[in-house]
């Protein structure tokens, strides 16, 4: 395989949260886009994990503007989620729409899924389980937040 990779992370499956040495997951790359679906993008995100001859195999892959989409939502969730408790039912069912995110001259929504029929009892787990990732959630936070203000300095 012609891999157009640059920038790598071997041994992802030690530290891959609490799957960490059992993680099907072995490396992680960015460089250019293997997937047809990707072509048109110049850097994606690519996750690998050990096939069946013990050779690496390209499990998922995502264009690197949909990484940082992800880390959007999953901050302005987080943020979300330390004033939610204030609402009887973590939410407003009035008013869903968490957030509107100017992107790229349109606008990513961050909502209340109010189409999921379990949603109150969905969003108190979900509450709970972000609750319970706080330890890996908060040491990747920090690491981030420290990466991205060396960025601002350049």
């Amino acid at each position: 395989m012609n891999e157009k990779i640059v920038i790598e992370s071997k041994d992802y499956d030690r530290i891959d949260g609490r799957n960490a040495y059992q993680s099907t997951i072995k490396r992680i790359t960015l460089g250019e886009p293997m997937l047809e679906e990707n072509k048109k993008m110049q850097i994606a995100a690519q996750l690998w994990k050990t096939g069946t001859d013990d050779e690496l195999i390209l499990a998922e892959e995502l264009p690197v503007h949909q990484v940082f989409d992800l880390i959007i939502l999953l901050s302005r969730t987080l943020l979300y989620f330390k004033e939610a408790y204030r609402l009887p039912l973590l939410y407003d069912p009035e008013k869903p729409t968490v957030d509107r995110i100017g992107v790229q001259g349109g606008v990513l929504p961050v909502e209340i899924c109010t189409d999921n029929e379990n949603i109150n009892e969905d969003i108190r787990e979900f509450a709970q389980s972000l609750n319970d990732l706080g330890e890996l959630i908060g040491e990747r936070q920090r690491t981030l937040i420290r990466i991205l203000d060396e960025l601002e300095l350049y």
